[in-house]
């Protein structure tokens, strides 16, 4: 990303499935021949992190539950709960640190935040995962 932006994906912790709208069927016992779909909705972690500045923007988002599923192009499937700065080299969380939850911020830069997180950081990250194809596809062909 232009401006001294990196984007760095740690991997995943595993979760409860969410069953698509219907209830999970009994252990042994099968409905009507189909198995729901399973969808994941995890809760997630964004460290936003400019080099050399020392603190990371942490934007702690969840899925909505009632827009799991919706076709509609308008609405958001996840939301921003909370927004809070943290330095960079901490490990672990300080209760300290202020963490502003989203209903008290302005909608303007509500959206402003979203948008970054949906257009420019998933670009970048799809850009990279690209180039990382890219890379195994090339180290297979030449492994021949």
């Amino acid at each position: 990303m232009s401006g001294g932006w990196e984007l760095e994906v740690n991997g995943t912790e595993s979760f409860p499935p969410t069953f698509d709208g219907k209830e999970r069927p009994s252990q042994g016992q099968k409905s009507e021949g189909q198995e729901p779909d399973l969808i994941s909705t995890p809760s997630f972690v964004v460290d936003v992190i400019k080099n050399d500045e020392g603190k990371a923007l942490v934007l702690d988002c969840y899925y909505l539950e009632d827009e799991i599923g919706q076709e509609e192009a308008e609405s958001d499937i996840f939301s921003i709960k909370e927004v809070s700065f943290q330095a960079t080299g901490d490990s672990e969380w300080k209760g300290t640190n202020h963490t502003l939850n989203t209903d008290s911020l302005d909608w303007a830069l509500y959206d402003h935040l979203m948008d970054f997180l949906l257009v420019e950081l998933s670009t970048v990250l799809e850009h990279q995962e690209y180039i990382t194809f890219l890379e195994a596809l090339k180290s297979l062909v030449r492994s021949q």
